[in-house]
């Protein structure tokens, strides 16, 4: 295993950490985790060098603080850095933030938690929980010696990671999504070389982008097949991420002993500066033929918006641009399902108000019919008529 630096503190971090979002399940249901396999999995990872174990109060209907406690237990608690998160979205009051921290000491079995994050700050969150004392709270909490370091995970823009960084001088750490695809998306490249040079440690979640970097469309592995040092795809996304001095540790929500062997597999070869330029231009490549198979060229600028009819048209066409990108349409259309019936493609009225206002001048009327028979009706994109 590679260690690396974890920001201002003096403590090493395993280059791969483990992300218990993701773990084995029985019969497909989220919430029964097979917990004889993640507990082998667990122990497979410490064993091998791993050090930063990161969970969160909702991951796996709330029972996945519990199965990592458990598997803590006998010694293994002691060889590792451990990482959960206050459920921000359920605090009414200052109150709350003892009540969840305690039912999360509780359920993990531990007398404290090393680095306690907030949960998915972002422009609405992080005042909200500002203004009820959170930074008050979190020095109390330390001094008790309930959790060790404070940090917070990110899902936002680059200039809110900034504001929520300059606001509170006790951060050790935060978590943001970052991948070779989300070089300008959220925190993006800028706001990891921001926070590392606040002395923050960086940990990366999605480093694979949910699995969609792991088995590539055929003209994205027709790239990857060219250059001389042979490796698979995720390999390439996490040695991209580790090439990077910036990144402290990066997160793999593992789901099967296979995935952990060949994540671990690919920390103990990395280091920072391992690719070399030619391997970096290699990555950009990659990047653009994603982008390239994106159908729908919107830019989610959200000029279109408000839709008269209450259509969440960028969100329709970022569901469909992912499945066409990443080949993966039966996530997507699971997606869509998800989402509000009057906010699909389906209630387009085609009105055309949105393209009198859309900088990219795509069709989105005659767009929503075919997003919605792919989405929602389960048609082959490769049959549709496209517009223009």
């Amino acid at each position: 295993m590679q260690y690396r630096k974890f920001g201002k503190l003096d403590w090493q971090v395993s280059a791969l950490g483990f992300g218990c979002m993701r773990l084995p399940t029985l019969e497909g249901d989220r919430s029964r985790i097979d917990e004889p396999e993640a507990t082998r999995m667990l122990h497979w990872a410490i064993d091998a060098g791993v050090n930063y174990l990161d969970t969160a109060y909702p991951y796996h209907d709330g029972n996945s603080e519990r199965v990592v406690g458990r598997a803590l237990q006998g010694g293994y608690r002691q060889k590792v850095r451990l990482a959960t998160k206050m459920p921000t979205w359920l605090i009414e009051s200052s109150a709350d933030f003892d009540r969840y921290l305690n039912e999360q000491l509780q359920k993990l079995g531990t007398d404290h938690i090393d680095f306690y994050l907030l949960h998915g700050l972002s422009a609405e969150r992080w005042p909200k929980v500002r203004d009820l004392g959170v930074r008050e709270w979190a020095e109390g909490a330390i001094a008790s010696g309930r959790i060790r370091h404070i940090g917070f995970s990110f899902h936002d823009k680059t200039d809110v990671l900034r504001q929520i960084i300059d606001e509170y001088d006790r951060w050790a750490l935060c978590q943001i999504q970052y991948n070779y695809m989300d070089v300008e998306n959220q925190a993006g490249t800028a706001g990891l070389r921001y926070a590392a040079s606040k002395g923050l440690a960086v940990v990366v979640m999605e480093p694979l982008l949910g699995g969609r970097l792991v088995n590539p469309p055929a003209a994205v592995q027709a790239l990857w097949d060219t250059a001389p040092v042979k490796r698979s795809p995720s390999d390439w996304a996490l040695q991209w991420l580790w090439s990077q001095p910036e990144v402290s540790v990066a997160l793999s929500g593992m789901s099967a002993m296979e995935q952990v062997e060949q994540n671990l597999a690919s920390a103990a070869a990395s280091r920072v500066g391992l690719l070399t330029a030619e391997e970096l231009a290699l990555v950009d490549r990659v990047r653009a033929a994603y982008q390239a198979l994106c159908p729908i060229p919107c830019t989610a600028c959200n000029y279109c918006m408000p839709c008269p009819n209450g259509v969440a048209i960028p969100q329709n066409f970022a569901i469909f641009n992912n499945g066409r990108m990443y080949n993966q349409f039966a996530g997507a259309r699971a997606h869509y399902a998800r989402t509000k019936e009057e906010e699909r493609a389906s209630a387009c009225i085609g009105c055309r108000e949105c393209e009198t206002k859309c900088p990219q001048h795509i069709p989105i009327a005659d767009w929503m019919p075919i997003v919605d028979e792919v989405l929602g009706l389960g048609r082959d994109f490769e049959s549709c008529t496209l517009p223009g």
